[in-house]
Order: structure tokens, then C-alpha cells, then sequence
């Protein structure tokens, strides 16, 4: 399933009503999210550079704070290409609303694909776990950054972002009446939703907050 090869720039994954179809029957809470979203689905993400750049900007801020700063960001840049990121002023960044520490992941994030040493073109047909341990040589790039590309750019089915804070809490108001929950009480519950793990975190994801996904 990891090197399942999804066109990034279909409108949809291949998949995706069979995982609905999957889902609802197998997880109580999935069979009446998912009807409420029929009309939208995950359209993959073209670019690999500027979804990862998103995800950095994202990091520990909320999803509204996120998307503000990254309209000001691609206002700066123009484009959110890596050529043109190392091209920005330091100054103009912060000002844009970028801490200085994510003004670093990012220029070093532009480095690695200006410099050649992102194998962007062959992540289609490799494994989730090489494509992670690619990414995460990138300062700022960690696991969760990582996931992020693996279900926004490259549609994979499978993936259960454990550390993302938004499905911690639609789990925790969905399954669990609100109260928190740890990654063991997340993995009990996404037992049920292999090997589509990742199509039941966009719904979680979705009912909380449509612009998170």
C-alpha cells in the first residue's frame, strides 16, 4: 500500500470512495461525518515545495493563524518557489509574520531543493518511511511535517499523524466525550480505519475545521 503510485494532480485519489465506503462501515462516527462532505474530497496538492513550506508555516500555530500567514508569505514571494524564497529579505519575512526560527527552516527547506537533494521526482514510488527519513534531514522538517507531505501532495492512504494536534481533538471530542487523549487511545481508535487511515483523518479534520484540510 505504501508505494501505491496517486497522480498529484488528479482532483481526487483513486481511492477515495472505496475508503469512504470502508470507513463507514467499519467506525460509528466516520458512517456520519463523512455524508456531511459529500460534495468535497482531498484534491492532492501539486507542488512538493510549496506544501511543505505550508506545513513549516503551520507549525504550533492555529489553523486560522496559519492561513494568515501564509497569504502574506505568498503575497512577499509572489511565488513560493525555491529559487525565489532564497531570494527574500530576512526582514520582509519576519514582517510577513514568519517567527525567525521558521524564517530558517525555510531557507534551509529552499536549500535542499535548489541544491538537488530532494528526490521529489521518485517519492511516487517510494515507501512512506523513506520518504520521511528523506524529508526530516531538512532543519524544521520532523515527522509530522513529513506526514503532512505523504497525505496533502502524495494522497497516500495510510498515513496516521499521531502528533496533529487537530485530530488529538476531533478524536478526543468524536470518540471520547472531550476528554484528552494520548497517541495510545488514537492508535486504538485508527485500528478501525486501516489501511485508510489517512481518508478518516481528513474528515476528522474537516469537521472541526474546513480550511484544516
Amino acid at each position: 500500500m505504501n508505494s501505491r503510485v496517486v497522480d498529484p494532480v488528479a482532483d481526487q485519489p483513486d481511492y477515495w470512495s472505496e475508503a469512504c465506503g470502508y470507513l463507514m462501515k467499519k467506525d460509528r462516527v466516520l458512517r456520519r461525518l463523512i455524508p456531511r462532505c459529500v460534495d468535497d474530497v482531498l484534491r492532492p496538492k501539486p507542488d512538493p515545495f510549496a506544501t511543505l513550506a505550508r506545513s513549516i508555516l503551520g507549525q504550533q500555530v492555529s489553523v486560522a493563524a496559519a492561513q494568515r500567514i501564509w497569504d502574506r508569505f505568498v503575497l512577499l514571494a509572489g511565488e513560493v518557489a525555491p529559487a525565489r524564497v532564497l531570494l527574500l529579505k530576512v526582514d520582509d519575512m519576519r514582517a510577513a509574520g514568519l517567527s525567525a526560527r521558521k524564517v530558517d527552516y525555510l531557507v534551509d527547506l529552499a536549500l535542499h531543493f535548489d541544491g538537488g537533494q530532494m528526490h521529489a521526482d521518485s517519492w511516487p514510488t517510494m515507501p512512506d518511511e523513506a520518504i520521511v527519513a528523506e524529508l526530516m534531514a531538512i532543519r524544521g522538517v520532523g515527522r509530522w511535517t513529513a506526514q503532512m507531505l505523504l497525505i496533502f501532495h502524495l494522497a497516500r492512504p495510510n498515513v496516521l499523524p499521531l502528533d496533529d494536534v487537530g485530530l488529538a481533538r476531533g478524536i478526543s471530542q468524536h470518540y471520547f466525550s472531550g476528554e484528552a487523549v494520548s497517541r495510545s487511545e488514537i492508535r486504538e481508535v485508527a485500528q478501525a480505519w486501516a489501511p485508510w487511515c489517512s481518508v478518516a483523518c481528513w474528515y476528522i479534520w474537516r469537521s472541526l475545521d474546513p480550511l484544516s484540510a
